[in-house]
C-alpha cells in the first residue's frame, strides 16, 4: 500500500478549516440551549457570591479561624481540629489576601453544584438536575458559609467529589479513597464516610474497589496519625473527642443515676439538665467542671478522664441518650431557624450589618497576629453598602428550610419501597432465579447524607454549618431515586 508523503497529508484546502470554525459557535449556542437550566442557576450563584464579596471585604471570620491560621505557619497537628483546611490555607498564601481564600471557596461551593448536576442529569431531565443542584448554588446561608474562614465548604467539595466518582462506575478507587482521606483531614466527621464507601463498593460485588479505596484513604490518615503521635505521644487524629463526648452527655448526664467513682465525680454538674448551658459550654465555658481541670482542656489525662465519663453517663442512661441524640437531630428538620446553640454562635451564620469585632471568649491575640502576618496587613472585615445590605435581604428570604429537607431525605427510601412492591406483585408466580440485585444508585448519596447529619448530634451537639454539606448529597440521592438505576458492577 503506497502511503502520500507527510507534505501531501498535512495540507487541506483552505476551503475545508472554515465550516469547522464557522460550527463553533453554533456548537457552544446548542450546548447553552441544553443547559439553559442549569447555567441560568449557575450564573444567578455566582452572582450572590459576587456580591458577598463586594460586600463582606476581604471575608468573615469565625471562632475557628484563628486557630486554623495559627497552623499555617506553626505546622503541627492541633488537639481539636485536623490540619486538612490549613494545609489548604497554606496553598494560598503566597497571594497574602484573605479576599482569595473566599474566592477560592466560592468557586468551591459553584463546582459542588456542577458536580450535582453533572451526576443527576444522567438520571432526570436536565430542569431536574439543575433543580437538584439549585440549594447549594443559591441557598442564603451556602453562600455565607463559603464567606467564612472554616473548614466545612472544602470539605463539602471533597465529599462529594468523591461521592460523584464512586457513582460514575469508572475505575478511579485511588482518587475516592485519596479525597475521602483528604475530607477526613479537613473534619474528622469523614472517618466513618470512609466504611461508607468501602460497604457500598462491596455490596456492589466490587471487593477489590473497596481495598482500593480503603488503602488510599487510610495511608495518608496512617501518616497523619504517625505525625500526631510523634508531636503529643497520643495516638488518633485529634486529642478532643473525649471531651466533646463529654460535653454531649452532660445535657442529660444525672450523677445519682450513675453512680461515678471519686475520680470522675471532679466532673459532674449538680445542676438539673433543663437548667445547663449548651453543649459547648461545657468545653469552653472557664466555669466548666472539665475546663476547671489542670493543664489545658485537652490533655490526654483530661481526655481520657472525659471519655470514661461520658462511656458511663451512655451506659448508665441509654435511653436518654438515645432520647437527646433525636432531641438534637429534630432541629435540623424544623421549619425555621430558632437561635441555637447561643446568639453568639447563631449570630456569625448571619451576615452582619456593621464591621464584627473579634471573638470574645476564644479569640487568641497569637492567632490574630498570625492572620496580619497571613494578609500582610490589618484584618477584620468591612461591610460595604448597598450589596451587604442586598444580601442581607437575600438571606432573610432564600434558603431551604429543614422540613424541606427532610422531604428531599425521605424521597429515595420512599420511591425505592414503591418500587420493590411492584417487583414483588410482578413477580408472584414467576420463577425464583436466585441472582442477587444490587443497590440502587441513590442508597450511596443518601447513606452519606444521613451519617453527615447524624453523626455530629451523637457525638457533639448539632450546628447549623454541619447541616449544609449534608444537602448537596441528599439532593442529588433525591434526583437519581426518581430513576430505577443500579450500581454498577
Amino acid at each position: 500500500m503506497r502511503h502520500r508523503p507527510a507534505s501531501h497529508r498535512l495540507s487541506r484546502p483552505a476551503g475545508r478549516t472554515a465550516p469547522a470554525a464557522r460550527r463553533t459557535p453554533r456548537t457552544v449556542l446548542a450546548a447553552v440551549r441544553r443547559h439553559g437550566w442549569f447555567l441560568g442557576v449557575l450564573a444567578l450563584g455566582a452572582g450572590l457570591r459576587v456580591l458577598t464579596m463586594l460586600g463582606y471585604r476581604p471575608v468573615l471570620w469565625f471562632p475557628d479561624s484563628y486557630t486554623y491560621i495559627v497552623t499555617v505557619f506553626r505546622p503541627r497537628p492541633d488537639l481539636v481540629r485536623p490540619a486538612g483546611y490549613s494545609a489548604f490555607l497554606k496553598l494560598l498564601e503566597p497571594f497574602h489576601s484573605f479576599a482569595v481564600v473566599a474566592a477560592a471557596q466560592h468557586l468551591l461551593g459553584l463546582a459542588t453544584g456542577v458536580l450535582v448536576y453533572a451526576v443527576a442529569r444522567r438520571a432526570v431531565p436536565r430542569w431536574g438536575a439543575a433543580l437538584a443542584a439549585a440549594p447549594v448554588l443559591l441557598d442564603a446561608y451556602q453562600v455565607e458559609l463559603e464567606h467564612l474562614l472554616v473548614s466545612d465548604t472544602l470539605f463539602m467539595f471533597l465529599l462529594v467529589a468523591a461521592v460523584a466518582l464512586a457513582m460514575g462506575g469508572r475505575r478511579r478507587a485511588v482518587a475516592i479513597g485519596l479525597l475521602l482521606a483528604a475530607a477526613t483531614l479537613t473534619r474528622t466527621v469523614g472517618q466513618p464516610l470512609i466504611l461508607v464507601l468501602a460497604v457500598w463498593f462491596v455490596l456492589a460485588g466490587r471487593l477489590r474497589r473497596a481495598a482500593v479505596v480503603l488503602a488510599a484513604a487510610l495511608i495518608p490518615l496512617a501518616a497523619y496519625g504517625a505525625w500526631f503521635y510523634g508531636t503529643y505521644q497520643r495516638t488518633g487524629l485529634v486529642g478532643a473527642n473525649g471531651a466533646f463526648l463529654y460535653a454531649r452527655t452532660m445535657s442529660f448526664a444525672d450523677c445519682a443515676r450513675m453512680d461515678p467513682p471519686a475520680d470522675l465525680r471532679v466532673l459532674c454538674d449538680p445542676r438539673p439538665p433543663e437548667r445547663r448551658p449548651p453543649s459547648q459550654e461545657y468545653l469552653w465555658a472557664a466555669d466548666s467542671p472539665l475546663v476547671e481541670l489542670p493543664g489545658i482542656t485537652f490533655t490526654k489525662a483530661n481526655d481520657d478522664l472525659a471519655a470514661r465519663f461520658a462511656t458511663l453517663a451512655i451506659r448508665s442512661q441509654p435511653l436518654d441518650y438515645a432520647g437527646s441524640v433525636l432531641s438534637e437531630l429534630g432541629r435540623t428538620f424544623v421549619w425555621g431557624r430558632p437561635v441555637y446553640p447561643d446568639q453568639e454562635v447563631y449570630g456569625y451564620y448571619e451576615l452582619p450589618s456593621a464591621s464584627p469585632p473579634p471573638p470574645g471568649r476564644w479569640a487568641a491575640q497569637l492567632g490574630v497576629d498570625m492572620g496580619k502576618r497571613y494578609e500582610q496587613g490589618p484584618i477584620g472585615t468591612e461591610v460595604v453598602e448597598p450589596y451587604a445590605g442586598w444580601m442581607r435581604a437575600y438571606q432573610g428570604t432564600v434558603r431551604l428550610p429543614g422540613a424541606v429537607l427532610l422531604v428531599i431525605l425521605l424521597a429515595p427510601p420512599a420511591l425505592g419501597a414503591v418500587r420493590a412492591a411492584r417487583r414483588r406483585r410482578s413477580a408472584t408466580g414467576s420463577p425464583v432465579t436466585g441472582r442477587p440485585r444490587r443497590l440502587p444508585l441513590w442508597v450511596l448519596p443518601w447513606s452519606v447524607a444521613v451519617v453527615l447529619l447524624v453523626v455530629p448530634p451523637a457525638v457533639a451537639e448539632f450546628d447549623y454549618r454541619y447541616v449544609l454539606p449534608a444537602v448537596p448529597l441528599a439532593c442529588l440521592a433525591a434526583a437519581v431515586s426518581t430513576r430505577a438505576e443500579l450500581a454498577k458492577p
